[in-house]
């Protein structure tokens, strides 16, 4: 997959207290070399680098090779986040055949000589022959000759994948209970990642360590078409291609802008398989990757290990490219792209590169633009609802970086008003009109943020990522946040005027048809052979070693759960937190939309109220000085109105929440408003193609027109209401029958901060409305197709199952593994790997998350529309005849029985995870019966769980695509085709028009 560039619409920034992370920084700015770094040699005599303050325990070994080793520990859980690193990425592609790291990614997975083979040598002869066909394909300009050249390449193939075996190293890493098997490239990276229990390690590095060591294309054409499946999928991205114009406009000569990390169209379809075993053999060896490890090891006996199983690699000097330094932008460049979403607009600045301290003084500035809080897009944009959204990121390559500012204007505004409005919040920085305390605040609030992070071992593993992909020492990563802090007021704003001037790119993002789209015709590959009867020797030796036994363990749900009482009677659970000083409160009423859908606009407005005492603004402001989040939130059948930050403040986070509670002032221009954003989010929405397909249409084939989803307010009903209603609806929320969840600290402080400040008359609670139910209607016979301008098309069938049934947990959950999810699946290897028909396909047997409510049979292909008829017809096919492989179905219960032994409920998810089980009936952890049954199940469990819930079922069928595209008369045989409204899908009105 290529890399994530995912915009943040909200920034995740940890609250904290304001006072005491000031004396933390103090204490920590006192200490001279407060992250310097020590060398020491361990037991076994390997050298490694640890650093002073270190809150990862980071331990940096470089073996003789040069390969980088990163190492933490965290014992929360009995699993290692695992990442495999190599400094090669996009930037460094041949301009001739740009997207070849990102395609070599992908092929990292199909084996070795020794793994995915039956018989290298006489697998080798095709191969070879494919790669100078490949080359012939590629240099010959005559359309026709070039088809002939295909069908060689088509049919010698088909002759290889008799010898090969499909998906060899996918079913071992499955097997350990590996979870989030993948990788991702982008500009200078491209990195594999598993996620293994503790006890795996072992097997991990046997088969890791073979994979790296030799590169076969084999299944090259085959997977060639799925990479160009997902060059269509981000051609249907309009935020894809709005992003790629801001990185041309700010990099017009550098590989950053000039070339994408999927490739250009006629590269995919003209690639050389020399030149990527040329990119493999420059840029993958030892000394330009990383081994980066974070979870339950043991540092001495992991190193190691490590060292046996990649020691031998032999290091190549390595030479990373340069390219021209970029002259500085001397007028805003205008870029325009085209796309069936919302309008939106991107302004972007260039800064210099990862490591340079404009990172840090660009970091502190957007954080002070926009932390979801207080800062100056927050509450002069978002708060005074001046625009739909706004907010701001930022990103640092090894050359250069950008800090991108964004919105989505409201109805009837322009995108340069919207534009407009955003730099001058930039202008108020420059002019330095900004509270003193916000820059306190704001790297405070980073430093707890970063605290919380380096408690998860993924964070922590991707933290040393970049520092490994970045060349940069990790004590300099370390002291980021007090460089920071030493900035002042008058230093941001003479960075800030030399920085942002008009030297910046603005992309507007239009509503219209993009006519640079690209399409393709079928290929017609000719399916090849999966051989999942077959093993190499490799993985036969590979599933003789045996691995040290983990056990699961199960929660004692009545027993971790502790309960008490406030002094006037509310029953509050709670669970003490053993890590730090952090705290999560929350006051549940169960009841939510369902019983009163007006609970969910009054939460949703109280967040654009002020007091008798705080403008809205000034509200928000006091919030964050003292580190706290708080929040009102109504789902469809629980509300609930919470505080989190440091348990030091929770008093005083209790005080500002039920201060606004009791005295939150209605305003009728600020509902006014709120109205009208509630109205363009719906037009907004349904431009949005997959919340057409995975919100609207699967809510029409569950419940068709009485559905949860269209049950909604109009807009003359929404302008009837009064704000003072919803004041007061919020307001006797508090009247209503409610329970308290605490995860902290001293929870006897907690109590008597609520027995001072929440004040109820428990005896006079009120009972809750009652419940709105929506029927599930039967399904079968009916496809609803919705018409979108796009390149691919997206189906999914839908069948309504029995009722909820806890028996069946068990087999659905193996069976899902088996079968339909994972990239070792039946329905993976079947529609991707040996058709080429998609590059996503996947099937599911989804169990309903409320006893009485029904489980759903789901199968899902997104291909080129061209594809659809041969795709649909091979997923019906599977979704009729399960396929039988013994081996297969081993492994599939090996790794659901390991992923199993390796959870671990901890922490707060402990409460939470009980509430959506009582849900379902149980009253226990229902993890242990899962784990004894499927001990027992055979591959004839499977079979007949199939044939019974499975097999026969009568699907609805949901459509999204480009009508001129699809052909009907396939899609005719699935059932009666049914062309959706959009408006009629989420029961919108055709137009929403601003008040006044």
């Amino acid at each position: 997959m290529t890399f994530k560039y995912l915009i943040k619409m909200k920034k995740l920034v940890l609250s904290t207290a304001f006072a005491f992370l000031f004396l933390l920084a103090c204490k920590i700015d006192s200490k001279k070399e407060a992250y310097s770094s020590s060398i020491t040699k361990d037991a076994n005599g390997f050298t490694y680098e640890s650093f002073n303050n270190d809150p990862t325990g980071l331990r940096l070994y470089t073996l003789d090779n040069g390969l980088k080793v990163y190492l933490g520990k965290n014992t929360e859980e009995p699993k290692i986040q695992t990442l495999i690193a190599v400094r090669a990425g996009s930037k460094y592609d041949p301009a001739d055949n740009t997207g070849l790291a990102h395609y070599l990614e992908h092929m990292v997975f199909k084996g070795t000589d020794k793994i995915g083979t039956q018989d290298f040598e006489k697998e080798k002869v095709f191969l070879n022959q494919i790669s100078d066909l490949y080359e012939a394909h590629k240099a010959e300009s005559d359309t026709i000759k070039k088809k002939d050249i295909y069908k060689k390449i088509d049919s010698v193939s088909l002759l290889a994948s008799n010898i090969s075996i499909a998906n060899e190293y996918d079913k071992m890493v499955s097997s350990l209970g590996a979870e989030g098997t993948n990788a991702f490239t982008s500009n200078e990276q491209t990195v594999y990642v598993n996620k293994i229990p503790s006890n795996e390690v072992d097997k991990w590095l046997q088969v890791e360590s073979e994979r790296f060591k030799t590169l076969v294309l084999r299944l090259f054409h085959t997977e060639l078409e799925a990479v160009y499946e997902e060059f269509n999928r981000g051609q249907d991205s309009d935020g894809r291609k709005q992003y790629f114009a801001v990185l041309e406009g700010l990099y017009p000569n550098h590989p950053y802008g000039t070339q994408s990390t999927i490739g250009k169209s006629e590269h995919l379809k003209n690639p050389s398989m020399k030149a990527i075993h040329n990119y493999f053999d420059t840029y993958y060896v030892p000394n330009n990757m990383a081994v980066i490890m974070v979870g339950d090891l043991d540092f001495e006996v992991t190193i190691k290990k490590i060292n046996n199983s990649f020691g031998d690699y032999t290091s190549k000097e390595v030479s990373h490219p340069t390219f021209p330094e970029e002259i500085p932008l001397a007028n805003p460049i205008k870029k325009e792209v085209y796309g069936p979403t919302a309008e939106s607009i991107y302004v972007a600045f260039r800064t210099k590169g990862k490591g340079d301290k404009e990172e840090v003084m660009v970091t502190l500035i957007d954080y002070m633009l926009a932390n979801s809080n207080a800062g100056l897009i927050d509450l002069n944009l978002n708060q005074k609802q001046m625009v739909q959204s706004a907010s701001s990121f930022t990103n640092f390559n090894n050359d250069y970086g950008f800090h991108l500012l964004y919105g989505t204007p409201k109805q009837g505004q322009t995108l340069d008003q919207v534009k407009n409005l955003l730099l001058e919040q930039l202008e108020k920085i420059k002019k330095g009109e900004f509270e003193d305390w916000l820059l306190d605040a704001v790297v405070n609030d980073l430093r707890l943020s970063k605290i919380k992070s380096f408690e998860n071992s993924s964070s922590t593993a991707y933290e040393y990522l970049g520092a490994f992909i970045g060349f940069q020492d990790w004590n300099k990563r370390l002291s980021m946040l007090d460089e920071m802090k030493k900035i002042t007021k008058e230093e941001v704003v003479l960075f800030a005027n030399e920085l942002y001037a008009d030297n910046y790119v603005e992309v507007h993002k239009i509503k219209g048809e993009d006519k640079s789209i690209v399409k393709v015709e079928n290929p017609g590959i000719t399916p090849i052979k999966i051989n999942r009867d077959k093993e190499s020797d490799f993985i036969k030796g590979f599933n003789k070693l045996t691995s040290p036994d983990l056990k699961p363990q199960f929660v004692d749900y009545k027993s971790a759960i502790k309960e008490t009482k406030t002094k006037n009677g509310l029953n509050v659970s709670y669970i003490e937190n053993p890590n730090n000083d952090i705290f999560n409160m929350s006051i549940i009423f169960d009841m939510g939309k369902d019983n009163d859908p007006m609970v969910s606009l009054a939460a949703g407005y109280l967040d654009y109220l002020g007091t008798d005492k705080y403008t809205p603004e000034e509200l928000k402001q006091e919030f964050y000085k003292i580190g706290i989040s708080y929040s009102v939130t109504a789902k469809d059948d629980k509300t609930y109105v919470g505080i989190s930050g440091l348990k030091e403040n929770l008093n005083g986070g209790l005080v500002l929440l039920e201060h606004l509670w009791n005295n939150a002032v209605p305003d009728q221009e600020s509902y006014d408003k709120y109205v009208d954003k509630i109205l363009k989010g719906r037009q907004d929405s349904k431009t949005q193609k997959g919340n057409i397909f995975w919100n609207g249409l699967m809510n029409y084939s569950k419940y068709g027109e009485n559905s949860r989803l269209r049950d909604i307010y109009t807009m003359t009903e929404l302008r009837a209401i009064t704000p003072l209603e919803l004041v007061d609806k919020v307001k006797a929320l508090r009247n209503y029958k409610q329970r308290i969840f605490y995860y902290g600290k001293d929870v006897d402080n907690a109590i008597a901060s609520l027995d001072k400040n929440h004040n109820v008359n428990v005896a006079s609670l009120k009972d809750y409305p009652e419940r709105k139910k929506y029927e599930e209607k039967e399904t079968g016979g009916n496809v609803y197709f919705v018409d979108y301008d796009m390149v691919q098309s997206e189906i999914l069938l839908l069948a309504k199952g029995a009722e909820f049934d806890a028996e069946k947990m068990a087999v659905s959950r193996l069976f899902n593994t088996y079968f339909g999810s994972g990239l070792s699946s039946i329905v993976f290897q079947e529609i991707r790997e040996s058709k080429s028909l998609a590059y996503s396909a996947f099937s599911s047997y989804s169990n309903a998350r409320e006893k009485g409510n029904s489980d759903y049979v789901m199968a899902y292909v997104g291909t080129q529309a061209n594809k659809l008829p041969e795709a649909v017809d091979a997923m019906m096919e599977l979704m009729t005849t399960m396929p039988e492989a013994e081996e297969q179905f081993n492994q599939a219960k090996e790794a659901t029985l390991k992923k199993i032994a390796a959870e671990r409920i901890t922490k707060s998810n402990i409460f939470w995870t009980y509430e959506s089980l009582k849900k379902r009936g149980f009253e226990n952890d229902n993890r242990e019966a899962l784990y004894n049954a499927i001990k027992n199940m055979t591959l004839n469990d499977l079979k007949t769980f199939f044939n019974t819930n499975i097999k026969g079922e009568n699907y609805n069928v949901m459509v999204i695509g480009n009508k001129k595209d699809i052909d009907f008369k396939a899609l005719k045989k699935l059932g009666d085709i049914k062309e959706m409204d959009i408006d009629e899908i989420f029961n919108f009105e055709k137009s929403a028009p601003v008040k006044g």
